[in-house]
């Protein structure tokens, strides 16, 4: 990003619907240096790009003026809080809950004794004691529903159709406003001042109750979608024991200090990031990467903040605190991906901008019908009253064209439509996070689904990154002691080969022999004296030199070589060839099972390197991969990845270094591994924490689960909408009826996406 820019989260107070969506967006992006505005319904955060000299309080003034509240301004790339403190967010949503829950109790308290008193009215006609009184009471009871109870909808939806922003609190409010007026109209009638007209005012009450009563179980739902940041926010340790001046001191976790000295138990959490000094642990690292079994850490190895310490006392020092700790920033990740958009969400933003103003019109236009052409309507009523008790074509066309407007208006509210991507995107990037896939952007999601090609850097990301051994050859004694004499003589060498094989001497705990004698003998290997005895390791050349064969083994020597493996024979003068040790780059575990995965999933998989041919393909062979393209450098890594995208391939990219970084923005999806640079995972859209390439099928079956729930819930917001309209214009649908299936709709998009968390990834 830009210097002169710099990112920011607000958090919106006010929001109900995606008309209000759109009119914070509208207002932000009006803004002189607002860059990029994105509001997201669900998490009520504006996600800006904005000049560095813009200041605050002219973004608060502008959202203010579209009638809404700013709660809170962070500054993302800091992490600092600009206004207020960053509030908790099971604090937040428990909160909001229980204001929603008072407000739809008290509505319900007025409601009941509405429906006590009407019920003998609509089914049996009987009016108690009289109707003067009956609609005065609606109105008494009627009114401390909605500007009680329903106060915070009407103030929005009013400021919002001033600012000639209309929302779906617009509609709420026009919807009950007008069912409340013909309780003023009825009641002028009986005292012979107004044409007669049915009396909604009691319909206008249970319309808000019903309207509270959805908001309350969508908040709950939302509530559920969100746990994801819910629970990496309680994750991080409240305490860290501090070594100094030799002992032990017990601190807040705030008061921790890069190159603080921690001192971490069995079964405690590591406080924050760091580097063992001193102990051996197994370390739950779950939260990070998403599997459940514990990894062996040492001294000079990190840990993260959070992850568990399962058995051995550490010794940490402390290398990031605050926002620069691995949790934080996943933190943030999550909060980044779960305020963007997805490209498909572009056009229900375009349809919700233009809807209410639609139904609005179409409210409109519902009721000059009913005026017009009371005739050819009723018709309609009179054949389905039976079916619809509600239906009562005798009614005054006035009262019949109000009626059927306010269905229309109470129906149509695009709330669903608002909710139904960024919903599935927020439940979508949490699995994620719980799965040690770290998903950067929205739109990173959908692409994923796309892809046909994936591209795998070779050296640390196929591969380990560093040399180990791979095969041993006896040719004479065992394995055992084939190495360790190999080992021992290798001590002394410096070179990557023999540092390999003393590593892997010392993973299967040998002793290493005393040496005597080490000699480097120039491209050729080294020599050494064990128990006066006279070592040789290194090419056959070296062995020959001292009449040593290493025939019986050539089939051997030449399939490791065939491998891409270095091979170096190891022998006693005057005794003969033991056998031959290889070295190589070797392959990582669960590398070939990923790839048959990927397959299976019918994607094809290349390896891209700067590595040789040769090397390249003995890799790609080993773990099923037919298409290799080696000896590339970092820009002409681009140019494979353009060549693929240009083959007709939507192509994502895994790799892990600082050469991958341009190829991971050329591709149209980037991954980089958690156990990479900061270059490479800085370029990605998606991070595998864990490094293991089996979380890059989890990232695919993600996406495509992720975004079938999107299309459903888009499907379903639509279906509603298209299918009611047209009957509530008919007069057919009962506005009661109406709310309930607008509240309906909204809770079964947001109770769709709730299902990703049963897929099986």
């Amino acid at each position: 990003m830009e210097k002169e820019s710099r990112e920011q989260l607000l958090k919106i107070e006010g929001m109900t619907c995606a008309g209000c969506a759109q009119a914070v967006e509208r207002a932000l992006s009006q803004v002189q240096g607002v860059k990029m505005a994105s509001v997201n319904l669900l998490t009520e955060e504006a996600t800006l790009t904005t000049a560095s000299d813009l200041a605050t309080s002219t973004l608060q003034a502008a959202v203010e003026r579209a009638g809404y509240r700013v709660g809170s301004i962070r500054s993302v790339e800091e992490g600092v809080t600009d206004e207020h403190p960053r509030e908790d967010v099971t604090t937040r949503d428990l909160r909001r809950l229980k204001d929603v829950k008072r407000r739809m109790i008290i509505a319900w308290i007025f409601v009941a004794p509405i429906l006590i008193w009407m019920i003998p009215e609509m089914i049996l006609g009987i009016v108690w004691p009289n109707q003067l009184v009956f609609n005065i009471g609606m109105i008494l009871l009627a009114a401390p529903a909605l500007l009680l109870a329903g106060r915070s909808t009407l103030h929005v939806g009013i400021k919002a159709a001033i600012h000639l922003s209309p929302t779906m609190d617009t509609l709420i409010t026009l919807g009950t406003g007008v069912s409340f007026a013909t309780g003023l109209v009825a009641i002028a009638a009986e005292l012979g001042f107004a044409p007669r007209l049915l009396n909604y005012a009691g319909v206008s009450a249970m319309i808000m109750a019903i309207h509270l009563t959805g908001r309350y179980i969508e908040t709950m739902a939302k509530g559920r979608a969100s746990h994801a940041i819910k629970r990496l926010l309680t994750l991080s340790a409240k305490t860290a024991r501090l070594l100094r001046d030799g002992r032990e001191v017990e601190v807040a976790i705030e008061t921790v200090s890069v190159g603080d000295l921690m001192l971490i138990r069995p079964g405690e959490k590591v406080p924050t990031d760091g580097v063992i000094e001193e102990g051996e642990s197994h370390i739950d690292e779950s939260i990070v990467t998403g599997e459940s079994m514990p990894v062996r850490r040492g001294p000079g190895e990190r840990v993260v903040g959070a992850t568990v310490n399962s058995e051995g006392l550490l010794h940490v020092r402390a290398t990031g605190v605050g926002e620069k700790t691995f949790l934080a920033q996943v933190i943030h990740m999550v909060e980044k991906a779960q305020g963007s958009k997805v490209p498909i969400q572009a056009f229900a933003d375009r349809v919700t901008a233009v809807f209410v103003p639609i139904v609005l019109g179409i409210a409109l236009l519902t009721l000059i019908g009913w005026l017009a052409f009371p005739g050819a309507l009723s018709t309609i009523g009179e054949a389905v009253s039976a079916i619809f008790p509600w239906v009562n074509p005798g009614l005054s066309p006035l009262s019949l064209g109000l009626f059927a407007a306010v269905a229309v208006l109470v129906i149509a509210c695009p709330c669903a439509l608002g909710l139904a991507t960024p919903t599935a995107l927020m439940v979508g990037s949490g699995i994620g996070a719980r799965n040690g896939i770290l998903i950067r952007t929205g739109e990173a999601i959908q692409t994923m689904k796309e892809v046909s090609t994936i591209v795998f850097d070779k050296t640390g990301t196929v591969t380990q990154g560093v040399p180990g051994v791979t095969d041993l050859v006896v040719h004479d004694g065992t394995e055992k002691n084939l190495l360790q004499l190999t080992a021992s003589v290798e001590a002394g060498s410096e070179h990557p080969i023999g540092r390999a094989i003393v590593r892997e001497a010392e993973s299967r705990g040998m002793d290493l022999q005393a040496v005597a004698g080490f000699t480097a003998v120039a491209g050729k290997g080294v020599r050494g004296r064990i128990n006066g005895q006279e070592v040789l390791i290194g090419t056959p050349d070296l062995l020959a030199d001292e009449g040593l064969t290493v025939d019986e083994v050539q089939g051997d020597l030449a399939r490791l070589e065939n491998e891409a493996k270095t091979v170096v024979a190891v022998g006693i003068t005057g005794r003969g060839l033991l056998g031959l040790v290889a070295v190589a780059d070797r392959v990582k575990t669960g590398a070939a099972v990923a790839i048959a995965a990927l397959h299976d999933l019918g994607l094809s998989s290349v390896i891209l390197t700067g590595d040789n041919e040769t090397t390249a393909r003995a890799i790609a062979r080993s773990i099923g991969i037919e298409r290799v393209i080696a000896q590339r450098l970092p820009r002409e890594k681009v140019a494979a990845i353009e060549q693929l995208q240009a083959e007709g391939e939507i192509v994502a990219m895994v790799g892990d270094g600082i050469n991958d970084a341009p190829a991971l923005k050329a591709a149209n999806v980037g991954i980089a591994l958690g156990t990479g640079t900061d270059v490479a995972i800085e370029a990605a859209d998606i991070t595998l924490a864990s490094g293991d390439l089996t979380a890059a099928v989890k990232a695919v079956k993600l996406s495509r689960a992720t975004f079938r729930v999107i299309r459903q819930n888009l499907f379903w917001a639509f279906f509603y909408n298209v299918v009611a309209i047209p009957i509530a214009m008919l007069g057919l649908l009962h506005p009661l009826i109406a709310e309930a299936a607008m509240a309906f709709s909204s809770i079964n998009v947001v109770t769709n996406a709730n299902r990703l968390r049963r897929v099986n990834l």
